[in-house]
């Protein structure tokens, strides 16, 4: 086991600062995104990225036409809809059950302090691991002309570690805020799709950074990657509910199977959200 401290930057980002917990937050609830530059040390960064590149061979590779909701076409819209809005995915998921108590990133989520420190940032009081066991800490390995289209996030929310880029592209653009639990506002999300949106921010996201972002309620997206090398991202998750885990289409389409926790849970969703 690693000591956490050598592994993140604990003189650079404290916490349990009162002050860091305060910017973290202030920046969350201005768009729904905080950036911690350099969260982990250079000098682990190796160790990382050997740990994802491992992985990789495991993830689940998938090729599809997706809409931001992750759900099938609704013939009865307009074809301009965004529900009837499809963009060809190519991406590949390493599910959570690859990654056990000795890898550096399950170090990181399942650390108390990373926990709440992720937590007050957020400013939740309702805050949980993510209960799904192919989800809560996984790896998006992504090859040339690969990336992610415009989606929003099953859970609430997400927090990324940038491990290693893509020779170009990968860019992580967002539009903070775009829908909330009793509005899914289909004419911004239309705008976005259109490229007429004046709402769209982009990143340009360095391995080692941790990223915090709401994006069950923004609108994002992966630019498209150029190059040999692997976009390498550890994703992970916290939810609101405690048993909260992906529906069973979403499973299927992300890491290529389904476990029993998924039907039984199926449906047993706090909001009325499309996905």
């Amino acid at each position: 086991m690693t000591d956490i401290s050598d592994l993140i930057d604990l003189d650079r980002y404290p916490l349990d600062s009162a002050d860091l917990i305060a910017r973290t937050n202030a920046q969350l609830n201005d768009d729904g995104c905080a950036v911690l530059k350099g969260f982990v040390r250079p000098e682990q960064m190796q160790a990382l990225v050997a740990e994802a590149e491992a992985s990789a061979p495991f993830g689940h590779r998938n090729f599809n036409r997706t809409n931001a909701y992750f759900t099938k076409d609704d013939p009865t819209l307009p074809e301009t809809h965004p529900l009837r809005r499809f963009y060809d995915r190519s991406n590949s998921f390493v599910p959570a059950d690859n990654f056990g108590p000795d890898s550096l990133l399950r170090q990181i989520y399942e650390w108390p302090a990373f926990t709440a420190f992720i937590k007050q940032a957020l400013g939740e009081e309702n805050f949980y691991r993510y209960a799904d066991p192919l989800a809560d800490v996984i790896v998006n390995a992504a090859e040339e002309g690969g990336g992610f289209p415009w989606h929003f996030d099953t859970n609430n929310y997400t927090v990324t570690l940038a491990i290693q880029n893509s020779e170009a592209g990968g860019e992580f653009e967002y539009a903070p805020a775009l829908r909330t639990p009793t509005d899914e506002n289909y004419d911004e999300v239309e705008a976005v799709l259109d490229g007429t949106s004046t709402r769209v921010k982009t990143l340009d996201l360095e391995p080692g950074d941790l990223q915090i972002f709401k994006g069950r309620y923004s609108l994002h997206r992966v630019t498209p990657l150029q190059g040999d090398r692997l976009r390498l991202v550890a994703i992970f998750s916290f939810v609101e509910y405690p048993d909260m885990v992906a529906t069973p289409e979403r499973c299927r389409q992300l890491y290529g199977k389904v476990l029993p926790i998924h039907l039984e849970r199926a449906g047993m969703r706090m909001d009325a959200l499309v996905d």
